[in-house]
């Protein structure tokens, strides 16, 4: 009877997550809870559950009033009704996830800046109907947002970045990947107007230059993570401004800057010694002693963890005696580096045990003729 009653008492539902019942979660479950809970209810994660629709959420805002925290990340159900409800009832919400709702519209974004002030942390990733029109309205009333996840809103353009940067001054966190409309237009009006970000992910937006690490480097000091994979444009001279600019850089995904030379890792090694996570893979003019430098740089010794270098073609064993000294490393990537061998790796791991090496080779033996054609083989995977 105790326990009974404790699971009846709503002041000890103030967290729930039911993502591990998705399957199962249908919208009379969350009415029912929202029934028990009311306004005990803080937090909240309906993320994956399919079953849930605008009604059940409707009687869901109605009772739980003092929600902060809602995920509805690929709640495909959900439409702009759900927004409005949350408008109308829920003036507390800080952090909402409507990550793959690919039903919401800008009517959405224009509900919440009206009746969600508060709200400092928004994912629309992949709401492909939202325009700049929507973040216009969003960011008028919500003007206190700190991070925002736009990823695969395709339709963006530079005029919604503006609109950003005019009116979001606490903002720390923006991912813009594959809004491929994106150029340096609007970033460089987020970079003059949100000098406290900290991450941006402007992975795919292809038409970036290097003007971008420039205003990066002049205007974001606090910068932590950049990820700019396949940004093709961007080259050594923009990368020497924002490592000389931005100390506390600890991330960076340089995938496909195909531009980049050892240069960058010289001035990576110099001046950003908070570096742990490195992407360097088809990063092809890079060579061993770009990575010479990194492994006597100042973040080498106590900071890099992950540096990732697939289909790095110029990279040798003797890359791999540059790392030794890097203590706390935990994982190379060495996919397709085809002068990369099993006894250089052999030696890395006599001086880091821990670490985990992925990478290609091809078999010792050639494969046997079947039939007398001689048969076609894939290269093995390895994990060291």
């Amino acid at each position: 009877k105790a326990w009974n009653v404790l699971a009846l008492d709503g002041s000890n539902w103030q967290r729930i997550d039911l993502f591990d019942f998705q399957r199962d979660i249908e919208g009379r479950v969350v009415e029912n809870i929202s029934k028990r809970c009311g306004g005990f209810l803080r937090k909240l994660s309906l993320r994956g559950c399919l079953g849930v629709g605008d009604n059940a959420l409707r009687t869901f805002a109605q009772n739980c009033r003092n929600i902060e925290v809602l995920n509805l990340n690929g709640c495909t159900k959900i439409t702009d009704a759900t927004c409005t409800s949350l408008s109308k009832f829920c003036s507390k919400l800080r952090h909402l996830d409507l990550a793959s709702c690919t039903s919401i519209t800008n009517l959405s974004l224009k509900a919440l800046s009206e009746g969600c002030p508060l709200l400092e942390q928004l994912n629309i990733s992949w709401c492909d109907q939202v325009t700049k029109d929507g973040i216009q309205a969003l960011v008028r009333g919500c003007g206190g947002l700190k991070a925002l996840f736009l990823k695969g809103c395709t339709q963006l353009e530079d005029e919604a970045l503006k609109y950003i940067g005019a009116h979001c001054p606490e903002l720390v966190t923006l991912n813009l990947q594959t809004c491929l409309q994106i150029t340096d237009d609007g970033l460089i009006t987020i970079c003059r107007g949100c000098h406290k970000l900290q991450s941006l992910c402007a992975s795919g937006c292809c038409n970036i230059t290097d003007a971008i690490l420039n205003a990066l480097g002049q205007n974001c000091p606090r910068l932590r993570i950049l990820e700019v994979a396949r940004c093709s444009q961007l080259t050594d001279v923009g990368f020497t401004t924002l490592a000389r600019n931005c100390h506390e850089l600890e991330k960076m995904d340089l995938e496909e800057c195909v531009q980049i030379t050892d240069s960058t890792l010289i001035q990576l090694s110099i001046h950003c010694p908070r570096l742990q996570v490195l992407s360097l893979s088809h990063c092809e003019l890079i060579t061993d002693d770009g990575i010479r430098h990194l492994g006597n740089g100042a973040c080498a010794h106590d900071r890099l963890e992950v540096i990732e270098l697939d289909n790095c073609p110029l990279i040798t064993d003797a890359s791999l005696e540059h790392l030794k000294s890097c203590h706390s490393l935990e994982r190379i990537e060495l996919y397709d580096c085809q002068q990369i061998t099993r006894a250089g790796i052999k030696r890395l791991r006599t001086h880091l045990p821990n670490i985990k090496v992925h990478a290609y080779f091809a078999p010792v033996t050639p494969p046997p003729s079947v039939g007398g054609s001689r048969q076609r083989f894939c290269r093995c995977c390895i994990i060291l």
